[in-house]
Parts: C-alpha cells; structure tokens; sequence
C-alpha cells in the first residue's frame, strides 16, 4: 500500500512562482484542514494543516518532496446582484453572514433561493450565473471562519 504526497505547506498567491499542478476547487472545498485531493492531472495527495484554512485562488500547496500544487477556483452556481444601491445589498447580504464577491458594479453571492428573493424584495436584480467564487476575506483579512448559527436566545445584535 503506497502512502500519499503530503502538503503540510500553503503559499499564498504572489508569494511562489514556478512549475506546478492544478487542482481545482469550488469555495466550500477550498475550506479544509485535512483532504484527500486530487490534481487535473489525477495525480493523488493529503493536505494535513494545522488547522482549518481558506484556500484561494492563486495559493499552492507545497507537498513534502517540493512539488507545487496550484489551488484555482472552480465554476460555480452563482447569483449575480445588481441594483440601484449595491452598498445597502452588500450591507444586507452581510448582516445574513453571506460570503459574497463584491465588483464595482455587481456582488456575486452563492446561489440561495432564499437570499435572492430577499435582495428582489429590496429592488435588486438578480441573475443566474456559472463563475468562479472568491468572496471577501473578512474584516481582518484572514480569511473566513467557520460559519455560525443565529439563535435568538444566544445572542442578539
């Protein structure tokens, strides 16, 4: 039984260059901590961080022999949200702890059903889309955490 290549290693987009493999992934998968993936190429390994991480489009994983492993953003159902005031969706998208792409003249939020008859409701246009994901990061930056339910006895805003 052969074991797998082991990436215990991330570098960040911008900070790696040279030759290396795709592996593509939508933005749940890109959320892990420990994984079996798989490249285009079918080549076969474990990612072992140390905790769970937000990969972006971009970063590569560094398995344990050198070779590099290029993390790209997977097509994905999308909704595309435009409208008269894209800061007030933006705000109310947010308020609803949805991770969404922001754009000059568009968000971009995961396809929920749900969110978008909330945005109709506020004079947003909304349209089915296929793209790539990457939402904003957060406010410091780091990424997201894990997502959390609201329940309205544990706390309230």
């Amino acid at each position: 039984m052969s074991t797998l290549p082991l990436a215990q290693t991330i570098h960040r987009a911008g900070t790696w260059s040279g030759p290396a493999e795709i592996c593509t992934l939508d933005y749940e998968e890109r959320f892990l901590r420990r994984k079996k993936l798989e490249t285009i190429n079918g080549t076969a390994f474990l990612v072992d961080l140390a905790q769970t991480t937000s990969l972006d489009h971009g970063d590569a994983l560094e398995l344990q022999d050198g070779r590099l492993i290029q993390i790209t953003a997977a097509q994905e159902a999308l909704f595309e949200v435009v409208g008269e005031d894209l800061a007030r969706l933006a705000w109310h998208i947010g308020n609803r702890h949805t991770p969404c792409q922001i754009q000059p003249d568009h968000l971009r939020i995961q396809a929920d059903p749900v969110i978008g008859h909330m945005l109709e409701h506020l004079g947003a246009r909304v349209r089915s889309v296929t793209a790539t994901f990457t939402p904003e990061g957060g406010a410091y930056g780091h990424g997201r955490t894990h997502s959390h339910e609201h329940v309205a006895t544990a706390h309230a805003h």
